[in-house]
């Protein structure tokens, strides 16, 4: 999928879903097979000048749940021993921090304080699957071997009730 620009709904139902209003959205990255948005792209200097890395950003409240329940699995401890003994692992999420960098650069919004940061730990560790499992939606399948490891291991999220409808309780 291509970024969409966000629609008026659409920041109706991100401000839903995090139960606050977003900031700098720039566009919709991906959408829950539900049909709203579950990953967005955020500018690197929001409107207040604050620096913001995390390029693409989980808004789903589902999504980021079923996240949060994997990150609590020791899968990011795998990884991490992963990407210490496999050189070609390692090269390729490399290559993903490089793509997420490159993905954030081209808005033409210079941030020299972002300069060679991406999120989630990249490029030689894993630190949280949120942004890894968003880079992996936003940008496609094959760019962060470690968001698509993720990603392939998340249940249907989407499926008990759209992620616009943000409950306490994220059903599994």
């Amino acid at each position: 999928m291509s970024p969409e620009k966000a629609t008026q709904s659409d920041l109706e139902a991100i401000e839903i879903q995090l139960g606050r209003t977003p900031r700098d959205v720039h566009a919709i990255a991906y959408r829950c097979p539900c049909g709203q948005p579950a990953v967005v792209e955020t500018e690197p200097r929001l409107a207040d000048g604050t620096p913001f890395p995390t390029f693409y950003y989980a808004t789903c409240p589902r999504l980021t749940g079923a996240i949060s329940t994997l990150e609590s699995s020791g899968l990011m401890n795998t990884m991490n021993q992963k990407l210490l003994t496999d050189a070609d692992l390692a090269g390729k999420y490399h290559a993903a921090h490089d793509d997420y960098i490159a993905a954030r650069s081209a808005l033409g919004i210079d941030v020299p304080e972002l300069e060679d940061i991406s999120a989630g730990g990249m490029p030689d560790r894993v630190k949280c699957l949120h942004s890894l499992v968003a880079h992996s939606l936003g940008a496609g399948q094959d760019v962060n071997p470690l968001g698509d490891e993720a990603l392939a291991q998340l249940p249907t999220w989407w499926s008990s009730q759209p992620c616009s409808e943000n409950t306490s309780e994220i059903d599994k």
